[in-house]
């Protein structure tokens, strides 16, 4: 793998690189950590705050990105655009390697973005096939194609995709790890999955044991 001298660096919560929940296709998911808009029963509390995850070099991720994605890369936290340059730098060193389709998710607006972002955060939006945008208010939440309540909006932004006609849930990806760990990825269906899905199992969450969510 290249080094890269002197690299901006990611505040990274998590990374999956075969995520089938979170976009169309196989993708490489990556998890900010930290955001400013603290949604009422976010279903990743833990990727709330700006303190906690690594620093991972820009460069670095972008190799490990190009080396294992399929289809494309989904940005998701977290709250992607309070890091917009370092994630519009991320996406345009994936694409000097491979061109992928790239999607986030964002507590914001579109409209917001392209009226009052800064400059990073419209090279972020500009670098977007789709973005999911909109908080997740928990007293509207819906069964809907990667979103988890109804105010969120899935904007296809370039040609890459077409909207699909089913806009039903795209349901969960649940893993068993090899630490014996159960994990999950996507955007449940059911509001407060996580905490009910812990009861029934009878398992109080570790500290390690994080929902790889929306």
């Amino acid at each position: 793998m290249p080094v890269h001298a002197a690299d901006a660096t990611i505040r990274l919560a998590e990374t999956h690189p075969r995520c089938e929940v979170l976009g169309p296709g196989i993708r490489f998911a990556v998890w900010v950590q930290g955001c400013p808009l603290h949604c009422a029963e976010c279903t990743s509390p833990a990727w709330i705050p700006e303190v906690g995850g690594v620093e991972v070099g820009v460069g670095e991720l972008a190799d490990r990105i190009a080396d294992q994605a399929i289809d494309g890369l989904t940005l998701s936290g977290g709250e992607p655009f309070a890091q917009a340059a370092e994630l519009a730098d991320l996406v345009a060193r994936v694409r000097a390697r491979r061109d992928l389709s790239v999607m986030s998710y964002t507590g914001y607006v579109l409209e917001h973005l392209r009226r009052h972002g800064d400059a990073a955060q419209h090279r972020l939006l500009d670098a977007l096939d789709i973005l999911v945008d909109g908080p997740y208010l928990a007293n509207r939440h819906a069964r809907l194609r990667w979103r988890g309540s109804a105010n969120q909006r899935l904007h296809y932004l370039t040609g890459r995709h077409r909207p699909l006609p089913d806009d039903d849930s795209a349901g969960l990806q649940i893993e068993l790890g090899a630490d014996g760990a159960i994990r999950w990825l996507g955007v449940p269906a059911v509001r407060q999955f996580r905490v009910e899905f812990e009861r029934r199992l009878g398992l109080a969450p570790a500290p390690d044991a994080v929902p790889l969510a929306e």
